[in-house]
């Protein structure tokens, strides 16, 4: 008992401390796609309202949160859309939740922007419109060379901190890639997916990527701070 004593306490602190975050909060900076810095706070922004709220069978039926719950506590989402993703990319990408998304904006990404990135994978559009505080946008098909956005293709590669050798030849150089968290709007969204498995396929090592399955869907029923529109 005593030599699993100490691994046990620490990673029960450890759990504890991630456990935490969501109510304590990060300090953020956030860069729009337009170089606007903008600080945030990440926390679950509950209303007070929505505090009281009872648990139970009988008070979360269709017409007892129709009719008796006010409007902050409530979220409104499409539920036909996209494909539902697996649990898994594969046996070597690691699938996170809001907790380690937390833990790595607080120790990871913040603290070595060079080393580590969360990435939103999804247009820029979407990416103006809301994500993560101190996420990057690198979207899918930047990954991917194309000639009239050739611009583009070089930042997505600049940001992942991977140089290019031989384009033709599908040659890079993975040394100092960043470690990423990728996401994009849920797990009913293919996206931040083919943007794994590509990834993947052009020699950037599994180890340094991890997946947030549950994306921005996931994010905003959690009721997790997201940053303001972008208005053109």
């Amino acid at each position: 008992m005593k030599y699993f004593l100490l691994p046990f306490l620490t990673s029960s602190f450890l759990f504890s401390s991630n456990i935490s975050l969501q109510y304590k909060g990060i300090e953020v900076t956030h860069t729009y796609l337009n170089n606007e810095k903008e600080k945030f706070i990440i926390e679950r922004e509950i209303a007070k309202d929505c505090i009281n709220i009872g648990i139970s069978p009988e008070y979360f039926t269709e017409q007892n949160i129709r009719n008796n719950t006010s409007n902050k506590c409530k979220k409104t989402i499409i539920t036909s859309t996209g494909i539902i993703q697996p649990l898994y990319i594969n046996d070597k990408i690691k699938t996170v939740a809001e907790l380690e998304v937390l833990d790595f904006i607080l120790n990871k990404s913040s603290k070595e922007p060079q080393s580590y990135a969360l990435v939103d994978s999804r247009k820029s559009s979407w990416f103006n419109q809301a994500t993560i505080p101190s996420a990057i946008n690198i979207p899918f098909e930047d990954l991917k060379f194309d000639e009239d956005f050739k611009e583009e293709f070089l930042e997505a590669y600049e940001n992942l901190n991977v140089k290019i050798i031989d384009l033709e030849k599908n040659i890079y150089d993975f040394t100092n890639a960043k470690t990423i968290i990728s996401f994009c709007n849920g797990s009913w969204c293919p996206i931040s997916t083919k943007a794994i498995e590509y990834l993947l396929s052009i020699g950037y090592p599994a180890e340094k990527i991890m997946w947030y399955r549950g994306g921005m869907a996931e994010w905003n029923a959690l009721s997790m701070t997201v940053t303001k529109e972008l208005k053109n």
